[in-house]
């Protein structure tokens, strides 16, 4: 519609053979359509939003006339009363609303405990549904003291618990329950899939038992290994990033004279650089790792400041346990370097540690470390 084909609402005056308005909306005759509306919406049967400031003003007495409907008669009758209206909602699967309807019974307070344990157990079966499993236990604990053999409040209080993965709690509500109805199917078939979840959880934590007795004879099989070595570890106030997951290990984990690999941190001090190596064996060498390094550095060559980047033209030096540092050969396997006495060369935060340094910037390099 455009705007200029828009007609202010009129008020509603019958021409020659025009409908009549019935005896009941003649109150309505002066009034516009806007106005029949507004006014249509204080009656409940046509309401379609509350009108806050009007209730307030005490304006609909219809609704609150319903409203006080509502609570009307003895207390246990307007429990009761509430307790089915929440079971008609919870019938349609409306478990909030249902469960604000038993609430609303649960604070009458009546005198009925049958009627209230009714309302607090009901109000369990909507906890249950919204997944809100601690408040569904706690309204079962109050039902039971209002009727201590009620079986579906030890029914719905064990699958609660078993929601929360508490077995043995799930498991004693159920058996308590049987002891009331020992053929109550519901029970029955709650108490067989908790036995199987215990299975299963026994299983798991067996499986794992065993897996850390492992880790723990792998640790300490690996620590035997360093010391009939003589090799000593050095732990940094702050250890490379890259060592976060890297660990020394044995070729065969249970025989401390099998093969020992650690990680290794290498650095080119001189273009301030480094990389990591994750696994290097006790037998190889530094030449070893010279040549794997650089065979990988295509993108050296040429380039300005690494020059003479070659295994031939490059120093090792490795770090003592009193921060100074050592010359070593390039031929010499690692195992026996970590065996030496003096001076002691240890692993640092359990990994290698090895600068490789041209020779022709190595004295450079030395006079700015000490």
């Amino acid at each position: 519609m455009n705007i200029s084909e828009y007609q202010k609402p009129r008020k509603y005056r019958p021409g020659p053979g025009d409908p009549q308005l019935p005896p009941q909306l003649t109150e309505f005759h002066d009034k516009t359509t806007d106005e029949v509306l507004k006014e249509l919406n204080k009656m409940p049967f046509f309401m379609t939003k509350l009108d806050n400031a009007d209730v307030e003003n005490g304006g609909n007495v219809e609704l609150e006339a319903l409203k006080a409907l509502a609570y009307e008669g003895e207390p246990h009758e307007v429990a009761a009363n509430f307790k089915n209206q929440g079971n008609d909602l919870y019938k349609v699967k409306r478990y909030k609303d249902a469960r604000t309807m038993y609430s609303k019974g649960i604070e009458v307070k009546c005198e009925d405990d049958s009627i209230n344990g009714s309302l607090y157990l009901n109000r369990a079966a909507c906890e249950l549904e919204l997944r809100n499993f601690r408040s569904c236990i706690n309204d079962c604990k109050k039902a039971l003291n209002f009727n201590a053999k009620c079986v579906k409040a030890f029914y719905r209080m064990g699958q609660a618990y078993f929601k929360l993965k508490k077995l043995e709690e799930a498991k004693g509500s159920v058996l308590f329950g049987l002891k009331l109805d020992s053929q109550n199917n519901a029970l029955v078939s709650l108490l067989d899939t908790i036995v199987k979840q215990e299975e299963k959880a026994n299983v798991l934590e067996e499986s794992r038992f065993r897996d850390q007795q492992e880790k723990d004879l792998h640790a300490s099989k690996l620590k035997e290994a360093l010391s009939w070595r003589k090799i000593t570890e050095f732990k940094t106030a702050n250890p490379p990033a890259v060592l976060q997951n890297s660990t020394l290990m044995l070729s065969e984990p249970e025989d401390i004279e099998s093969q020992l690999s650690f990680p290794a941190m290498v650095y080119y001090p001189t273009i301030n650089e480094f990389d990591f190596v994750e696994t290097v064996s006790e037998f190889n060498t530094p030449r070893d790792l010279l040549e794997m390094l650089l065979h990988n550095r295509d993108d050296w060559v040429g380039k300005p400041g690494y020059e003479n980047w070659t295994p031939s033209d490059i120093w090792a030096y490795m770090e003592t346990d009193a921060g100074k540092l050592v010359k070593i050969g390039k031929r010499v396997q690692f195992y026996r370097i970590f065996m030496m006495e003096k001076p002691l060369i240890p692993l640092f935060d359990n990994a290698l540690r090895i600068y490789l340094v041209p020779k022709n910037k190595a004295k450079t390099w030395l006079e700015g470390w000490m």
